[in-house]
């Protein structure tokens, strides 16, 4: 048994190629982090579908093996929280359908968990920030938010594709890869480090707001069309792409007077991203926080404690409602464990 200070929570984080299990104590501590990642075809994007059997075909031993290392049995749980959103439908299906069978058959609170706050508040954790302006930027999302009056309010966002999006499929439409992995970032990086000339592309940032589509065209049209060095492309799409989301950064800093930034989402692992925001906030003297890691990718950790946050605010999920919600907005949630 468990004293009431030290709820044990177990996360199920699946909204896309990432399956994981988590057990987080109410103190914060994480006891475990387990994930099993589907990984597409070279050179192909994530397939919901495969993803989702992926997910069913793992999640049997992700839970066991989280189990063990935690040292914890299942009649010790207290709690059990999911990813209900946003990401792809049949993923969410996948991990909702296994919180609900735990929760019901342990007689256990559950509670559903939006995936971007959760990477939010796990950054917050870890990184000891207070009030942040927050830079989400992964493979579902590229957006700034910072709290005020209840909730996360989204001051910038992108207005059509991520800035990881963007990267990645400008890796595969021009055969950039890496033979060691399914996954194009990388070796995007690589070429982008290699790039001597700068080549000026659609630099388009509306307020607070950013769209990368158009400069993802263009990049392209440069390469195929104009003949253009693809290392030299490649770098010029980083820089570019990059200053735009700097600039927006920077723009919701001075507009929200927070003096605080932090960094989350897997994109938060890009070497170049973060030089740039660690001199915009350094000039600014305002204090910059990156999530580590290994917490920046999807993860468990992140929903069992939020999920922790929201339960200890009276808040739970009954079965009936669990229903997952490919397109939850993380400003459509009150959060009131922030005063």
């Amino acid at each position: 048994m468990t004293s009431s200070d030290e709820l044990l929570c177990l996360g199920i984080e699946g909204t896309a190629h990432t399956f994981a299990v988590s057990i987080v104590k109410s103190n914060g501590k994480i006891l475990t982090d387990i994930k099993d990642s589907y990984m597409p075809p070279p050179g192909k994007g994530i397939h919901p579908r495969e993803a989702a059997r992926h997910h069913c075909e793992v999640a049997d031993k992700v839970l066991e093996k989280a189990l063990q290392t935690a040292k914890v049995k299942p009649i010790d749980l207290r709690l059990i929280a999911f990813s209900m959103g946003p990401g792809m439908g049949p993923c969410l299906r996948t991990a909702a359908t296994l919180a609900r069978a735990l929760a019901s058959y342990l007689s256990i609170p559950l509670v559903g968990v939006n995936h971007l706050l959760g990477h939010v508040e796990i950054g917050k954790l870890t990184t000891g920030a207070k009030d942040p302006v927050v830079l989400t930027a992964s493979g579902g999302t590229t957006n700034i938010v910072a709290f005020d009056e209840g909730r996360y309010r989204v001051f910038g966002e992108t207005l059509d594709i991520t800035i990881a999006n963007c990267f990645d499929t400008f890796a595969r439409e021009t055969g950039i890869h890496d033979p060691t992995s399914p996954w194009p970032g990388p070796a995007f990086d690589r070429y982008a480090a290699r790039g001597s000339r700068y080549i000026e592309l659609p630099y388009i940032v509306k307020g607070m707001d950013f769209s990368f589509s158009g400069l993802l065209t263009n990049a392209l049209q440069k390469f195929r069309e104009e003949g253009c060095r693809l290392e030299d492309v490649c770098y010029s799409l980083q820089e570019t792409a990059l200053a735009m989301i700097t600039e927006a950064t920077e723009r919701a800093l001075a507009h929200l007077e927070k003096g605080s930034l932090l960094l989350t989402g897997g994109f938060a692992r890009n070497k170049r991203l973060n030089e740039m925001l660690f001199l915009m906030t350094k000039e600014r003297e305002d204090r910059f926080h990156v999530v580590p890691h290994k917490l920046a990718t999807d993860n468990a950790a992140m929903i069992a404690w939020t999920g922790l946050l929201t339960f200890k605010s009276g808040i739970t999920t009954s079965i009936e409602r669990s229903f997952v919600k490919p397109k939850w907005r993380i400003d459509e949630i009150v959060v009131p464990w922030i005063k």
